[in-house]
């Protein structure tokens, strides 16, 4: 009998109606679109040069006789960098110094005899043959005078040019040459450079690429430069700090290089204490214009699918709907909408995995403030 009515009881259950589960609305948060002006900044990957790079050449030919200064060390102007060999040049400065005493002494006894002679033709007693010779005598003493005085002047350039100083202050690199090498400024003659630090340039490329859009944004009143285009420029070091002081750009190409598309960019730094030093690397950022009217959504909000980037906005029936959206720069980790939303939209923040096009969601949280930042 017990087995009976548990038969019937196993029947009766499986008789009663299944009704289907309630289906989980996903719990969301999103954000308010708002039309705001931002800040357009640019980065670029940049590299330090000096503001005056010097060549230390030899101007004399001789053999290196010392290395005056500390390779790689910081000098001052007029300091000491290499010593030629000066014994030549100071004979050679001796025999010049000789040959004018000579001559001074030739140009004496050519004005001697004009002196005499003047007289003696005055009273006839002698020929005009006798004083032109004399004259003669006396105007090419002065040539050879003047010759000697120019030799001399020569023979002490040379001798100065033995001792190498440098022309700036600035940052020196290692010497080419060691002591004893025979120095010819047409063969070896680059000894070592001499840069400067304070100030100091960081160089930049910007592609024909990023010109165009900028070009295009310009057009659209999407983009803004400051006022004479006088940008501002930031540079962050390797290490990850930023570089105290701000540098401002004097220069910018008027062609791009044709092999690789881009235009050169320069920008100027005060460098007082020589911490960004040439051939540094940095990342440098271009500031000084605006985006008016921009849009901009956090990064977590935009999707990659397979008709490119969109966003889910919730509706006024609490309904996810699908967005496309083309996307611009980064600003403050978020992304500059191009297109595809409006002000007043709202888009879904955090939950995105969750929904699909045209399911209802919860709005848990709104934001208290419509800025993105």
């Amino acid at each position: 009998m017990d087995k009976i009515i548990f038969i019937c009881f196993v029947l009766l259950a499986g008789c009663q109606k299944q009704e289907p589960p309630v289906a989980m609305v996903p719990e969301v948060s999103t954000y308010i679109v708002e039309v705001q002006t931002i800040p357009a900044n640019f980065e670029f990957m940049g590299v330090a040069e000096s503001s005056h790079l010097v060549e230390i050449w030899s101007r004399v030919e001789g053999y290196l006789w010392k290395i005056a200064y500390k390779e790689g060390a910081l000098v001052k102007e007029d300091d000491l960098l290499f010593q030629i060999d000066p014994r030549q040049f100071q004979a050679e400065v001796d025999e010049a110094k000789g040959a004018v005493a000579r001559e001074e002494a030739v140009l004496w006894a050519a004005e001697q005899a004009v002196a005499r002679f003047t007289p003696l033709y005055e009273r006839k007693a002698a020929s005009k043959r006798d004083l032109d010779n004399a004259t003669a005598e006396e105007l090419a003493g002065v040539g050879s005078v003047e010759s000697a005085k120019a030799n001399l002047v020569k023979a002490q350039l040379n001798l100065s040019y033995t001792a190498i100083t440098s022309p700036i202050a600035g940052l020196t690199t290692r010497s080419k040459y060691r002591e004893g090498t025979l120095i010819n400024p047409g063969v070896n003659g680059l000894l070592t450079t001499v840069s400067v630090l304070d100030p100091i340039w960081v160089i930049f490329s910007v592609s024909d690429f990023y010109l165009l859009a900028s070009k295009e944004e310009l057009a659209k009143k999407q983009l803004i430069y400051p006022k004479n285009e006088d940008f501002d420029v930031t540079v962050v070091l390797s290490d990850g700090s930023e570089f105290p002081y701000k540098g401002k750009v004097n220069f910018a190409s008027p062609i791009l290089d044709q092999s690789t598309g881009t235009m050169t960019v320069r920008a100027e730094f005060p460098n007082p204490q020589n911490e960004l030093r040439p051939g540094q690397f940095v990342r440098a950022t271009v500031r000084g214009a605006t985006r008016p009217n921009a849009i901009v959504v956090p990064q977590e909000s935009v999707q990659q699918g397979a008709k490119g980037m969109f966003v889910y906005v919730v509706n006024d029936e609490d309904v996810a709907e699908i967005r496309y959206v083309e996307v611009g720069t980064w600003y403050n980790q978020s992304w500059v909408i191009k297109s595809g939303l409006e002000e007043g939209d709202e888009v879904i923040v955090n939950g995105v995995n969750k929904v699909r096009n045209g399911s209802p969601v919860k709005v848990a949280s709104k934001p208290k403030t419509k800025n993105c930042r």
